[in-house]
């Protein structure tokens, strides 16, 4: 895990604050374990963990200006130092449009400004610390400096409503850490903080002006363009990565990758039938003069791209997925690899890995993640987060009608009515839509709030019944009906304590304000992912979380993101504008069942392990669940009861990362030998103190 920490404080040198550490209450100096120094006195920030040397750049104007950039990021230094004098007169979203994926921070003078992205890939921390303020982009080392102990009433909401944003906050799993949310910066001023937006919201009373949807996919296609040529264009070569050797008899690839246990130089990607991925396969291929060209020879041109499809032998299903795969890839472009799953990758089968910043319902699936990114190169691109940018949100239906767009509406629901076999289905969902159209943003707060009360989880199943349940404003998480009373009335309490804050309410649409919510939830997911299926070396590269990207995937017109196979229609225009036609039939086609699939046959086999791991479950110490529940749910799903399998793994998740936070030794600072501590032995209900850790898990 890479990360950046920095403070600024009302009295810098007074408190010991510098290029040398902090001095805390307690008189000890600390600073970051790991650390590279990119600024020092008097608001010192480090670069913390395996950054590559293109990964940071610092450009000053003067001694008193200058701003740092950690992260993939195509601007020239030349448009970083624009970039900062605009920041100076308060311009911060032009930090904000580069294309790639990267975290600014510009300092002027004793003003301190660290932006977050749009999605939430790359979010920014802070914490109150020596009569100021520390930041990072993660969590857990800022909890570390200030021994921060668990925050129950967050761990709660994760599990009890995980998609709402009035029931997370600005929390964190550790008490006193809190996030700024996508869209923001953080603005300190000699110490004291400030949380900014930087990006202009659509007005709720105000209809958005109707894009021209031609115009609109040309953006995407533009901006996934420039998203993939800024990961091209970075050095190729990296530090203790060799190139690969060639043929040697007996071994494939595959076999010279894992003995030397990391990927080779170059670029890699997911290849798949399904669209996303496999559009950012093609570009990657088809940029001219970059790695994937059949022209040209010396580093870039003339390499073809490692294109990786998984194909899990255990469950099935994806036959036509790999079939289509190989035909995408039989092109001298591409070098196609096909990973095959077994007993081993499923999911729940290995349930050891790294500690991550935060939990996330990744961790029950991390070795089945990297089996298929052991296969990939140095520079691997994946396709998450292009689901929550590019469809629509069922309340995005609503939207329309508040707009009175009631024609657009025709096609989704005939669609729902086709896949249900129903003739009540266009009643049902309109009905639904225009209820939330009407009902106040407040309203449905207090509405989620009485629902987590009286434990009324039961939605309708189906296609159908699952845009019926996300025609709201909120609504509970699938691990809800597991919690306890006092943690669902904690959770309560934290949605009708929102709810009589109305500065709180968005001043956006339903199916906006629930879109922005999911995409937030996926980059979350995202980054646990990463670095839980980390491989030594090798970078993950999510183009379609980039802020260019979000930027531009939002401007697509709501009329034309409802309609029925969008996604796959926009993604082969953007091709098609990319000079690439030629696709297999089917491509495109959705692939839920095998993951479902894959879910279930993976919590059957692990059945008695994770009924072993809830014996006495830290989940249950702090309050949240009661073991022998949690134990009867996972032998009924194992035995084929119809239940919300993605809680189970919620919870699953969440005990694991209580697990290995707590048998972590030593922090991410260095420091005296008190802050060596021994780790607590268990959790006390609401009150645990959280374990230092070492740096292994977060560096």
């Amino acid at each position: 895990m890479r990360w950046l920490v920095g403070w600024s404080s009302t009295a810098a040198r007074s408190a010991g604050i510098g290029s040398a550490g902090a001095t805390g209450t307690d008189g000890e100096t600390v600073h970051p374990v790991g650390s590279q120094l990119l600024w020092g006195d008097p608001d010192p920030l480090w670069a913390v963990g395996d950054w590559r040397p293109d990964e940071v750049r610092v450009v000053k104007a003067d001694p008193e200006n200058r701003i740092a950039v950690l992260g993939t990021c195509a601007a020239s230094d030349e448009q970083l130092r624009v970039g900062l004098f605009a920041a100076r007169g308060g311009a911060l979203r032009h930090l904000t449009a580069w294309a790639g994926s990267y975290t600014a921070v510009v300092q002027a003078g004793r003003r301190i400004t660290v932006c977050g992205d749009l999605a939430g890939a790359r979010p920014v921390f802070h914490t109150p610390w020596a009569q100021g303020t520390a930041y990072a982009t993660a969590a857990l080392p800022l909890a570390d400096l200030v021994e921060a102990n668990l925050d129950f009433g967050h761990l709660a909401a994760l599990l009890a409503a995980p998609d709402v944003p009035a029931a997370l906050q600005d929390s964190t799993p550790y008490d006193g850490v809190r996030r700024v949310p996508p869209g923001h910066a953080l603005i300190l001023r000699a110490g004291a903080r400030e949380i900014a937006g930087y990006e202009a919201v659509a007005s709720l009373a105000v209809a958005a002006p109707s894009a021209d949807p031609d115009r609109a996919v040309d953006a995407v296609r533009d901006a996934l363009v420039d998203a993939v040529r800024a990961r091209l264009s970075a050095p190729r070569h990296v530090p203790g990565i060799e190139m690969d050797p060639g043929p040697v008899p007996g071994m494939g690839p595959a076999e010279r990758r894992a003995a030397r246990g990391m990927p080779v130089a170059g670029i890699g990607a997911d290849l798949s039938g399904g669209p996303a991925s496999g559009t950012l396969a093609l570009l990657a291929a088809g940029l001219p003069g970059m790695p994937g060209t059949v022209l040209g020879h010396g580093t870039g041109a003339g390499e073809r791209l490692l294109a990786v499809t998984f194909n899990d032998l255990v469950t099935g299903g994806r036959e036509a997925e790999v079939q289509r795969a190989g035909t995408l890839a039989a092109n001298p472009r591409l070098h196609h690899v096909v990973v095959t799953g077994d007993e081993d990758t499923l999911p729940y089968a290995d349930l050891d890995g790294p500690l991550t910043d935060e939990p996330g319902r990744s961790l029950v699936s991390a070795a089945r993640h990297r089996a298929r990114l052991a296969a990939g190169s140095a520079d691997h691109f994946t396709g998450y987060g292009a689901r929550q940018v590019l469809d629509a949100h069922p309340a995005r239906l609503a939207d329309l009608l508040m707009d009175r767009k009631r024609r657009h509406l025709v096609r989704p629901v005939a669609a729902l009515a086709k896949a249900d076999g129903s003739v009540l289905v266009p009643a049902r969902v309109y009905g639904a839509a225009r209820r939330l159209a009407r009902t106040p943003y407040l309203d449905g707060l207090d509405l989620l709030a009485e629902r987590l009360l009286q434990r009324r989880f039961d939605e309708p199943g189906g296609a159908v019944g699952a845009s019926l349940a996300a025609l709201a404003w909120a609504r509970p998480g699938p691990a809800a009906r597991w919690l306890t009373g006092e943690a669902l009335a904690e959770v309560s309490v934290r949605l009708q304590a929102s709810a009589r804050r109305a500065s709180l309410a968005p001043n956006q649409r339903p199916g906006e304000y629930r879109a922005r919510a999911a995409l937030a939830r996926q980059a979350a997911e995202t980054r646990v992912l990463e670095q839980a299926a980390e491989i030594r070396s090798q970078r993950l590269h999510t183009p379609f979380l980039d802020n260019q990207v979000v930027r531009a995937c939002r401007a697509l017109p709501e009329a034309l993101r409802v309609q029925p196979g969008a996604r796959a229609d926009i993604l082969r225009t953007v091709l098609e504008g990319a000079g690439v036609s030629d696709l297999p039939p089917g491509w495109g086609a959705p692939s839920h069942g095998p993951a479902s699939q894959a879910a279930h046959t993976g919590l059957r086999a692990a059945a008695s392990t994770l009924t072993d791991l809830f014996g006495t479950p830290l989940l249950a110490e702090a309050g949240l669940v009661e073991a022998r529940v949690v134990r009867k749910a996972l032998r009924a799903a194992a035995e084929g009861e119809p239940l919300p399998i993605d809680g189970l793994a919620d919870l699953v998740s969440l005990e694991l990362w209580l697990r290995r936070l707590l048998s972590r030794r030593g922090t991410c600072w260095t420091g005296t030998p008190a802050r060596q501590r021994a780790v607590p032995e268990g959790i006390a209900p609401r009150r645990g103190a959280l374990a230092s850790g070492g740096g292994a898990g977060v560096a």
